[in-house]
């Protein structure tokens, strides 16, 4: 069945989930581990695997803007006017908090000097010093990142139950052959 011209295409939505997900998974784990499990074998594993998805992260986000940007589905303004400048000043906060995010991941990951997957660790680069300073802006950064994705997904949850309207189908997996979405 070929795909509804008003919801985005696959790969978009695809991207955009995929993106939520390591977001909300990277954020309960640099939030919570420290807390709930002891040093050991198990939170250093868990910690490399962060740094790993951190860095499987960055690639997403990266494909995300590339895909959004070249061949990703262009939808029309749903809401324009001032909505629609918050939108897009939202999307331009989420995308920014994102490469600031990465960018702290890469620097802590080589001040630290990572050990990634067994046997494969990054080289230790720079003063060890920057520990603390990088992983304290980067849980800043991840703080804001989640309250700024808060505030996106209550306004997706705002227009489909109180305004009614076909801006959070547009985004949902599984609607690209969906039926049009009837305005009451």
């Amino acid at each position: 069945m070929p795909s509804r011209p008003d919801v985005y295409d696959r790969t978009t939505i695809t991207l955009h989930w995929l993106t939520a997900g390591l977001v909300l998974s990277l954020w309960l784990v640099g939030t919570f581990l420290e807390d709930l499990v002891p040093r050991g074998a198990l939170r250093s594993g868990i910690w490399s695997a962060h740094f790993v998805l951190g860095f499987v992260f960055l690639g997403v986000i990266v494909a995300s803007l590339i895909w959004r940007n070249t061949m990703g589905r262009k939808l029309p303004v749903e809401a324009p006017g001032p909505w629609h400048v918050v939108a897009k000043a939202t999307h331009a906060a989420l995308y920014l908090l994102l490469f600031v995010i990465a960018g702290l991941v890469i620097a802590n990951a080589f001040v630290r000097g990572v050990t990634l997957v067994g046997p494969i660790a990054l080289p230790q680069v720079g003063d060890p010093e920057w520990r603390r300073p990088l992983t304290h802006w980067h849980g800043i950064a991840a703080n804001i990142l989640m309250a700024v994705a808060f505030f996106h997904a209550s306004a997706a949850l705002f227009h489909h139950y109180l305004w009614h309207d076909a801006i959070l189908p547009r985004m949902l997996p599984g609607c690209t052959s969906a039926p049009p979405i009837e305005r009451p």
